[in-house]
């Protein structure tokens, strides 16, 4: 083979290489408006910690889109493998700095009446408010793990929710 031959057939390869690579993951924002069109905006992540165990991350705001619009997230374990229990600070790494989140479980009737107390709720609006970036978190919950990894995708869409707008659901044909 000549080398224009070698070269086409390279670049072509490349090509193909690149448009087979699948896509980075990443959660997408969901809104759920309700009558009054003030509903539900979610950041929804299922995540593992570095002991390999899964966690379904949820971030929601209610209400309109406002900078001051409390964002809480609900952290989620799978039904009777573990307990959590409450009140528990979240801690929040970023490099040097560290942030300790209430535990706000106890407010929602939902969440305090559910006995399998497989979730608990954080206030993540002082940590949005002193984020400048989307860099990666350190989530540590005491007794319950050490260090679960926030990649900054998933920071992004968090920082997103207080400034997102509802928007009516799309019907699919």
């Amino acid at each position: 083979m000549s080398t224009p031959g070698r070269l086409t057939a390279l670049l072509l390869s490349l090509l193909l290489w690149l448009v087979a690579l699948p896509a980075p993951a990443a959660a997408l924002l969901q809104a759920s408006p309700d009558e009054t069109g003030t509903g539900l905006v979610r950041s929804l992540e299922s995540l593992r910690d570095l002991d390999y165990q899964s966690w379904q991350m949820v971030a929601y705001r209610e209400g309109p889109p406002a900078a001051a619009a409390p964002v809480t997230l609900r952290i989620v374990s799978y039904p009777g493998r573990l307990r959590l229990n409450h009140p528990q600070p979240l801690l929040v790494r970023s490099g040097r700095r560290l942030w300790q989140l209430n535990d706000i479980t106890l407010n929602s009737t939902k969440l305090s009446g559910d006995t399998r107390d497989a979730a608990a709720e954080f206030d993540l609006t002082p940590l949005l408010a002193e984020l400048s970036q989307n860099r990666p978190l350190r989530l540590e919950l005491p007794g319950v793990f050490v260090e679960l990894p926030v990649p900054p995708y998933l920071v992004a869409e968090w920082r997103e929710l207080p400034l997102t707008a509802l928007t009516q659901p799309t019907q699919l044909p």
